[in-house]
């Protein structure tokens, strides 16, 4: 079947293709045209099933109203529901928003920013990994809006926006000293991100606020893109290996999903509640 174009619509309802086009594009009042017109045009063009070429549009307009959403990984809870936030407010303002995920592979995002791009997206939003860098920096030459979410590139001059990681870490480390708790274990991931350095960072120094003395063998760095199995397992031995540890502060949400596989072990062969 043949697409319904705008050139059709005037046809059909006897105007010219501007006024077709002011009316379709909600300009009516502007352009001065009668609230009867209007209405005429708008039915003829449902009644045609018309819809309007979105790259024509975005090519006329030099908008999309489109935004790009790259993450690491949109079955996460916790950027899925950064997702559903962004998605809400885009839609308030009028944009959709096309999101993808890279699961920190710096290639696949590399192909995500160059897909986004091809559709002609109005700005970008991205939780950037590690090889990245140079993506980002053209993006930025281009003059087009780019946020970074959750971790950013210190060479890149780039708006960006992060949780505070020094005071997370510490309120809950003070939580642990409270409770009388020193030997504290700090499970890590394997990536060089400013956020997870920044988080190791504070732990250290929220020891030595304390008077503890910092201790090597109370840090596990777990693989991120490891096997789930494995990655418990290693917690597993961790906790198991390291007597006396009082507590254990988990720096992200994924060594902590898995470590929640192993903290059962650990309290029972521990004998006590764990904090």
């Amino acid at each position: 079947m043949k697409r319904v174009s705008l050139k059709d619509v005037a046809k059909m309802a006897g105007v010219s293709k501007s006024t077709a086009s002011f009316v379709l594009n909600g300009k009516a009042k502007t352009m001065r045209i009668s609230e009867a017109l209007a209405e005429k045009v708008i039915a003829v063009a449902e009644k045609a099933g018309y819809q309007p070429h979105q790259l024509a549009v975005s090519l006329r307009t030099g908008q999309s109203k489109i935004l790009g959403l790259i993450v690491e990984s949109i079955s996460g809870s916790f950027f899925a529901s950064l997702a559903k936030i962004i998605e809400d407010e885009a839609e308030a303002y009028g944009y959709k928003v096309v999101y993808c995920s890279t699961e920190n592979n710096a290639l696949k995002g590399r192909e995500l920013i160059r897909m986004l791009s091809q559709r002609h997206v109005d700005g970008f939003l991205i939780t950037p990994t590690i090889g990245m860098e140079k993506d980002i920096k053209k993006l930025v030459s281009l003059e087009k809006p780019v946020v970074l979410m959750d971790s950013y590139f210190p060479e890149v001059e780039s708006s960006y926006v992060l949780v505070d990681n020094a005071r997370g870490v510490k309120q809950g480390m003070d939580h642990f000293f409270k409770k009388g708790y020193k030997k504290i274990g700090f499970v890590t991931v394997d990536i060089d991100l400013v956020q997870m350095n920044e988080r190791m960072q504070a732990y250290h120094e929220s020891l030595a606020e304390h008077g503890v003395r910092a201790n090597k063998k109370l840090i596990l760095r777990v693989p991120y893109n490891g096997d789930k199995a494995d990655a418990i397992a290693q917690i597993n031995a961790f906790l198991k290996n390291t007597p006396g540890l009082d507590a254990v502060f988990f720096a992200t949400n994924y060594p902590g999903i898995r470590g929640w596989r192993a903290l059962p072990t650990w309290a029972c062969a521990c004998r006590r509640t764990l904090p």
